[in-house]
């Protein structure tokens, strides 16, 4: 615990002028962020006597040990600032909400030449214009099936369209009318696009101009007794309204607002956002967070307010934003909200109507999430304790496994040799800590030296990282030289060292308390001999041997079975799973990236588009070997020089000889992608 007085500034050093600060631990770690109008005033508020600080506040400050802060020449630069920080660094002790499942958007992505709707989660691309977010995924698709009837806009993956332009003949959705079958022409790319834009006004809340016009279509044509045309608009009309009763008018004015709502208590806060279009709930979404800094509910809406439009511009944050406790500074925020969007923006609590009904809504919303929060969480901790409780004991550990780490190896028949590994703390995944290895040492199948190699490496790193942070004053002389961290070893890049002062966590900085690997006793002495090699003596280390799901320890001869209604069984099988899926997930990415490998890709210089030029204007590989260089260079976008590369490299790639199916002596020839059949 470091004296708050050890690391002061000294009188006069700080500027009394708008900034942003960081607080570093003793290992240059940031572990909290924040702004202020005035450095000055505000850094003096965390040097006072430690007894008149909040809790959460005197902890920080004692956790630091040094504090350093950067002038800035508004407040709204210093607002865009701490926020970048916050993302960059993720300190510890400031409130970041997360959300608790990835919201499904409805999607339309704009960027390409004949736009698509789909359904898209994770984060936004650029020239993709998103709607949502929603609960369910099934609620997009419900609504987009009803407007395709008005809007056949294509839907259909890349590959399907491809092989609809191929063969001249589009999907079942262009037969039935809910595509508008870009791919075979029947549409320009023009006429498409419109298509999209007025998919995407009708979903942006433009509703009315639509239905009066496709009922105003409907009328003329029962006028001219185009009775069969009239019963088709009819039915379009209906779709669209049914699409639009999925979402009931909750504002009358048609306005454009999000409604953001705060329940709290001394520990957590949830937070619950109405996205309002149009008069209607276009979306719902909702976070919960630990209040691991002293701060009130306006600190927790500007904090809101910075995670759900610090990546945002332009319509998607919308005219109005309504709260139910403004920010410290109302005037900066506003001005930044108003520079994302391109125009002015409204931050205010409402006071009376339908928009003070609705955030009483929202707000009884966010006190359900809070409360289901609170007894999930008391629920799982309960149960996690337990299971961490009983591994310990059944292992002879001192103290529960806070930190579990467990690896895995996958290959297929020798080929792609991969390992994961996978972390957990007090019982929960932490996938961003998730790494991947490929193994370098060796080629073949051999589970047991695989092990062996990625413990090692994972462990190096480990010590390296002490060593750098000055934890270990000197490398124990069992450890041998130590590496220098690179991509040569195969695993995810390490953090540069050079940049050491950064503040961010390094990537093998922590060991775990429990080394959990996928095998039995040959896996496990692999383990635990990689440990002996580099002198670490402080990890337990067990295995789970998938047959009998045994739990195997280093030095014993028999296994410890854990009851099958074990919470602590059901955690290791847990752990070991994940690690499973994280390893064959790679393998298959490493092996399908292999497959897909072409004679073309060792040509110098030859990129996709000219590759699949090529394939396109000879139809296959083989008649692209047979070409001359001259009728090579009539492709369009190559040379001379490229196509005498191309030649070259296809005739180094060409089979000896013909291959022949020994069963009926027929020769196989190459398909299109160079295979044989």
């Amino acid at each position: 615990m470091a004296d708050p007085s050890s690391y002061r500034p000294k009188p006069g050093q700080i500027p009394d002028s708008p900034g942003v600060y960081k607080f570093r631990d003793e290992h240059r770690r940031v572990i909290y962020v924040g702004k202020a109008k005035s450095l000055r005033q505000r850094l003096a508020n965390y040097f006072q006597d430690l007894s008149g600080l909040h809790p959460r506040t005197r902890t920080m400050v004692t956790t630091a040990a040094s504090v350093e802060w950067t002038v800035v020449a508004t407040e709204v630069e210093a607002l865009q600032l701490e926020y970048s920080w916050i993302k960059e660094f993720d300190p510890r002790f400031n409130v970041k909400y997360r959300d608790d499942k990835s919201y499904p958007y409805l999607a339309v992505t704009l960027n390409e030449e004949f736009p698509r709707v789909q359904v898209m989660r994770g984060a936004k691309k650029k020239g993709v214009r998103y709607f949502g977010p929603y609960g369910h995924a099934w609620a997009i698709r419900e609504t987009v099936d009803l407007m395709l009837r008005v809007f056949p806009v294509r839907t259909c993956s890349a590959g399907v369209f491809k092989n609809a332009a191929r063969t001249g003949r589009p999907c079942l959705l262009g037969y039935i009318g809910k595509c508008s079958a870009p791919c075979v022409g029947r549409v320009t790319p023009e006429e498409h696009r419109e298509l999209a834009d007025d998919f995407c006004d009708f979903m942006a809340g433009r509703t009315g101009t639509y239905i009066r016009r496709l009922e105003k279509d409907m009328m003329a044509a029962a006028e001219e007794m185009e009775y069969e045309r009239a019963a088709r608009l009819r039915d379009d009309v209906e779709a669209l309204k049914r699409a639009m009763e999925k979402s009931a008018v909750v504002l009358a004015d048609a306005t454009d607002a999000d409604l953001i709502a705060v329940a709290e208590d001394e520990l957590e806060a949830a937070v619950q956002i109405f996205h309002v279009r149009g008069g209607r709930v276009r979306g719902q979404r909702g976070w919960v967070t630990d209040k691991v800094e002293n701060v009130d509910t306006s600190g927790l809406v500007e904090h809101a307010l910075q995670q759900l439009y610090g990546e945002e511009s332009g319509d998607a944050v919308p005219k109005e934003v309504l709260v139910p406790a403004l920010p410290e500074d109302p005037a900066a925020v506003s001005q930044w909200l108003a520079d994302r969007r391109g125009s002015q923006v409204s931050l205010r609590i409402p006071q009376r109507g339908d928009k003070k009904d609705l955030m009483v809504t929202v707000q009884r919303n966010a006190q359900q999430a809070l409360g289901l929060h609170k007894t999930k969480r008391a629920s799982d901790l309960t149960t996690r304790s337990r299971a961490l409780e009983e591994i310990a004991g059944a292992l002879d550990l001192d103290t529960a496994p806070l930190r579990i780490e467990c690896f895995d190896i996958s290959h297929l028949q020798g080929d792609d040799v991969v390992a994961s590994m996978v972390v957990f703390e007090d019982g929960l995944a932490r996938k961003g800590e998730y790494r991947r290895f490929q193994i370098k040492g060796f080629e073949g199948q051999d589970d047991v030296r695989s092990m062996h190699e990625v413990i090692s490496r994972r462990f190096r790193r480990y010590l390296q990282e002490k060593e750098r942070t000055g934890e270990w004053e000197e490398t124990p002389a069992a450890t041998g030289p130590v590496p220098a961290p690179g991509p040569a070893d195969g695993t995810a890049p390490a953090a540069d060292e050079s940049r050491e002062d950064d503040g961010r966590p390094k990537r093998f900085a922590y060991p775990p308390q429990l080394l959990v690997v996928d095998g039995g006793q040959p896996q496990v002495a692999a383990a635990k001999r990689a440990l002996d090699e580099l002198g670490i003596d402080d990890i337990a280390v067990c295995g789970l041997a998938k047959r009998l799901e045994e739990v195997w320890l280093p030095d014993d001869d028999d296994p410890v079975v854990l009851p099958r209604s074990s919470e602590g069984l059901y955690l290791l099988q847990r752990i070991r799973d994940e690690a499973h899926r994280f390893a064959i997930t790679y393998q298959r990415a490493k092996r399908a990236k292999r497959i897909r490998a072409s004679p073309l890709d060792a040509v110098p210089g030859l990129g996709d588009t000219r590759k699949q030029a090529l394939i396109k204007h000879f139809g296959s590989v083989k008649k692209l070997r047979q070409a001359t260089i001259e009728e090579i260079c009539e492709v369009p976008g190559i040379g001379r020089r490229t196509a005498e590369s191309v030649a070259v490299a296809l005739a180094a790639a060409a089979p000896a000889a013909p291959a022949v199916n020994t069963a009926t002596g027929e020769i196989m020839e190459e398909d299109d992608g160079g295979s044989t059949r």
